[in-house]
């Protein structure tokens, strides 16, 4: 923490070279930082990760409604976050994304914000998930540049929106594959969790958990 002080980051992961340093989030400003001639960045285009996303939304939907609601007060394996932390954080992930098309900078504060005090239950999480789905797509319809190369404010450095996109499907996604996992460690069986199809293209981890040494890819 002191060396990360003395660089001036204010959040890991970050990749230094003497006094100097670059937020690891982007393995594209990594490679330049670097001087590594490497092919990064999305690889999926704008409109198929709008597809994927709201396929990634519609299946947390989907799960979250089989989960009981006395359990959303329950911790997750190993983190001081509860399910219904966990619930509200997918759903949040692009809404924030939302707020920095809009002009907003992304923070990682934006990330965590609390769910309300009237979100108890499954099916209230769900019903937000809703709402998103729906800002997304109107989002989508008003946008012109398909591309995604203008560049947004974010904690880790100017990023194209392509690049803050990807990187809000992926996030997403990793969660629900861990709703998923929940689930299961309930004795319920997933309604249709997401599938390796599902997944292609997204640059999720192998593992759901990244302190589970042999959890399998989808």
């Amino acid at each position: 923490m002191d060396l990360l002080s003395s660089l001036g980051a204010t959040s890991v992961p970050v990749v230094s070279k003497g006094d100097e340093f670059v937020y690891a989030q982007s393995l594209r400003d990594v490679a330049e930082f670097l001087d590594i001639d490497a092919s990064v960045g999305p690889t999926l285009s704008m409109p198929e990760l709008v597809d994927k996303l709201d396929l990634v939304l519609a299946t947390a939907q989907r799960l979250w409604r089989q989960l009981p609601d006395e359990a959303l007060a329950e911790k997750l394996p190993n983190r001081d976050r509860s399910y219904r932390v966990l619930g509200h954080h997918i759903f949040r992930i692009p809404e924030a994304f939302l707020e920095v098309t809009e002009g907003a900078t992304l923070t990682y504060d934006m990330l965590t914000t609390a769910p309300p005090d009237a979100m108890t239950t499954a099916e209230d999480i769900a019903a937000y998930g809703d709402d998103v789905r729906k800002r997304v797509k109107k989002w989508w319809l008003m946008v012109e540049d398909v591309t995604g190369e203008a560049k947004v404010p974010t904690y880790f450095g100017d990023q194209p929106i392509h690049d803050v996109f990807e990187r809000t499907a992926w996030h997403a996604a990793q969660h629900v594959r861990q709703t998923a996992m929940i689930l299961e460690q309930r004795g319920i069986t997933p309604d249709a969790p997401l599938s390796a199809d599902d997944l292609d293209g997204l640059p999720v981890p192998d593992k759901v958990w990244d302190d589970e040494p042999d959890a399998a890819a989808t």
